[in-house]
């Protein structure tokens, strides 16, 4: 196969499903990693997909553009990582927490294990698959129901009725960006409507956001940036952002995501 023709196979799978991995690309074209990194650059360098690590992604930007799961999911690893595991801190036993959808929430998640006695509730169908794949026999995990979106989170009228009913002691939720005018917003109107009605039934919010949701503004406002009781980000937020943040968030939690330089010794 040319190197135009793998190209356009690769660029049809961007399209198809917002996300690619060199691994399952050496596979499908029977080349070498080297070849896929090749054609990956080759693609980039035309703005026709947006390199990751591991693979690359559909080209994002506009107001509307809403990623798939499998597309955000190979984005910034490290930081999501970093701001989940301080973000699981703030969960106590016994609690009944929620989780919006999105790979951020998802990988909190994950780090919840250690936690007993929880009653979790989200709209997104990852989210519960994660929380049921534990086994503990002390957690209840409610689904909330309704339509899904391309991120897989479950929104519209089904989903806000049952969200309107509850009291949750804490919300974790996941946004697409963030910025002092437009607050926390979404590319989705569905569920920006949904993850309002997460936020109300919250005594505390919690919002995890990586650096590059810093100035990103989706088209519809779930909340103001005053809103969050709480924001866990991660060390590389620019410094503009971090002051803004600051200023307007009850609480700024910078998880370290960055690696340390070794310290020098004396005469090194």
């Amino acid at each position: 196969m040319l190197a135009r023709q793998r190209q356009a196979v690769i660029l049809e799978e961007v399209r198809r499903t917002g996300a690619v991995r060199v691994s399952d690309l050496v596979v499908r074209l029977g080349v070498s990693d080297m070849t896929v990194r090749r054609d990956l650059d080759v693609l980039a360098s035309r703005g026709l997909v947006e390199k990751v690590y591991g693979g690359a992604t559909a080209v994002s930007g506009r107001s509307t553009d809403e990623p798939g799961f499998e597309a955000k999911s190979v984005r910034q690893l490290a930081e999501k990582e970093s701001i989940a595991r301080v973000a699981a801190g703030l969960v106590r036993p016994g609690t009944a927490i929620g989780l919006s959808a999105g790979t951020t929430t998802w990988t909190v998640a994950r780090f919840l294990d250690d936690v007993p006695d929880l009653t979790v509730v989200t709209n997104s169908i990852r989210v519960a698959d994660v929380l049921q794949q534990s086994g503990r026999t002390d957690r209840t995990v409610v689904l909330t129901g309704g339509v899904r979106t391309p991120s897989d989170a479950l929104v519209g009228p089904v989903a806000v009725q049952t969200l309107r009913s509850l009291h949750l002691d804490v919300v974790f939720l996941g946004v697409h960006g963030m910025t002092q005018r437009a607050g926390f917003t979404t590319p989705n109107l569905n569920e920006s409507e949904t993850d309002r009605a997460l936020v109300d039934a919250a005594s505390r919010v919690v919002v995890v956001a990586d650096h590059t949701k810093w100035g990103t503004v989706g088209i519809s406002t779930i909340a103001d940036l005053d809103e969050a009781d709480v924001l866990v980000t991660d060390d590389r937020i620019a410094e503009e952002g971090r002051e803004v943040l600051a200023e307007h968030v009850g609480e700024l939690l910078v998880a370290e995501a960055t690696p340390k330089a070794p310290e020098r010794g004396v005469g090194a």
